[in-house]
């Protein structure tokens, strides 16, 4: 399931890509099909050791070829391992809203990405991550755990993302079907996944991604802009910002 638009970045065989907090690698996976030479990056060593698996696993089978990817690793968002100006695009998705020093771990980014580099930085919407907030506090603690440590609005992301030296070029949400499946574990325990109602959202959920029928596509598209998760904005390095 992703959550940024590979159309809206543009993205050329050969081109350097940096995704930190790659998780298990959702995005950073479809770079590597887009011919793109990737690197993962995380602090978690389970997610790290799994998306270097699956990489793999798909450079075995053919999915990917030898100049596809370029590694994994584990880092710190804060201190990125990287000279300056090494990356043509530079994805974060879910990752901002779990970091404390939330403008370090921007601004590592943004020196990182060359001039005129592609960005995009995705984070939960205000609107349904309140709702999250207020029915469970087990959805985004404990913090010394990776928990989430904000509620970005829209106008505080456009900000930090302008102070950081970027210049934005839209933005979109994301996952409206996601907002009420997460209600609803708030509501019920968030570690009560066998609740007969999480199953059922659950299936629903796993079909809209993996057979994308039409009907759920189309609530998707009306809703996402209300309801959508995730709120995802894209940048540039340099030049007039919107």
């Amino acid at each position: 399931m992703l959550t940024v638009r590979f159309d809206r970045l543009q993205l050329r065989p050969g081109e350097r890509v940096l995704d930190v907090g790659a998780g298990f690698g959702r995005h950073v996976y479809e770079c590597a099909r887009r011919g793109a030479r990737a690197v993962a990056l995380d602090y978690a060593e389970a997610e790290v050791t799994e998306t270097r698996a699956t990489i793999g696993a798909m450079h075995d089978s053919g999915e990917i070829g030898d100049g596809d990817f370029i590694g994994v690793l584990r880092g710190d968002a804060t201190r990125l391992p990287f000279p300056d100006e090494s990356f043509d695009v530079v994805i974060t998705s879910e990752v901002l809203e779990h970091i404390t020093d939330d403008t370090a771990a921007l601004a590592e980014m943004v020196r990182v990405l060359r001039p005129g580099g592609r960005f995009a930085a995705s984070v939960p919407a205000e609107f349904p991550e309140r709702i999250n907030w207020r029915l469970s506090d087990a959805y985004h603690a404990p913090i010394a755990e990776g928990g989430h440590v904000r509620i970005y609005s829209s106008v505080e992301l456009r900000a930090k993302l302008r102070a950081a030296g970027l210049s934005l070029t839209g933005h979109h949400r994301a996952h409206a079907l996601h907002s009420p499946y997460w209600w609803l574990k708030c509501a019920v325990g968030v570690d009560n996944d066998d609740h007969r109602l999480v199953r059922a959202y659950r299936r629903l959920l796993e079909r809209e991604i993996i057979e994308r029928p039409r009907p759920l596509a189309l609530v998707e598209r009306v809703l996402a802009p209300v309801l959508g998760k995730s709120e995802v904005h894209y940048a540039v390095k340099g030049g007039p910002s919107g």
